[in-house]
C-alpha cells in the first residue's frame, strides 16, 4: 500500500512546529539550575555534605578527610568548592578548619531543584 504525502511548502520565517515546543526555564534559570546540579554531581562533595548534614555544629577538617576515600588536596578542592557555592561554611580553631552545613543554602537549593524536577514530570 502506497500512501502520498503532502509536502508543505515552508516559507522563511514560517514555524512548522508546535509554537508551545519552547522551553519554560529562561537560559539564566537553566543555567543556575545547571549549576545546581553541577555542585552535587560529584560522590565526595556528597559525602562530604552527607558527613556535615549529619553531624550538628562543627567537623574538623582532619575528620573530613578520613571519612572520604581521597587525599587531602582534593578534599580541600571540594571542600572550597562547597564553601564557594554557599553549601558551607568554615572557621578555624587553632591550626584546623571546622566545618558545617549551611543548613538554610541546602534547603534552597533542594526546594529549587524539587520544584524543577515536578515541573518535568
Amino acid at each position: 500500500m502506497t500512501r502520498t504525502l503532502d509536502l508543505l511548502e515552508r516559507k522563511p520565517g514560517v514555524r512548522c512546529c508546535d509554537a508551545s515546543a519552547r522551553p519554560t526555564l529562561t537560559f539564566d534559570e537553566a543555567t543556575s539550575i545547571a549549576a545546581d546540579f553541577d555542585m552535587l554531581a560529584h560522590p565526595v562533595r556528597l559525602q562530604l555534605l552527607d558527613v556535615l548534614a549529619r553531624n550538628e555544629g562543627r567537623v574538623c577538617v582532619c575528620d573530613l578527610e578520613s571519612a572520604v576515600p581521597v587525599k587531602q588536596p582534593t578534599v580541600s578542592h571540594h571542600l572550597r568548592l562547597l564553601r564557594e557555592a554557599g553549601l558551607v561554611e568554615s572557621e578555624r580553631i587553632g591550626v584546623w578548619a571546622h566545618y558545617r552545613v549551611n543548613r538554610e543554602r541546602l534547603a534552597g537549593m533542594r526546594q529549587r531543584l524539587v520544584d524543577r524536577l515536578k515541573d518535568l514530570t
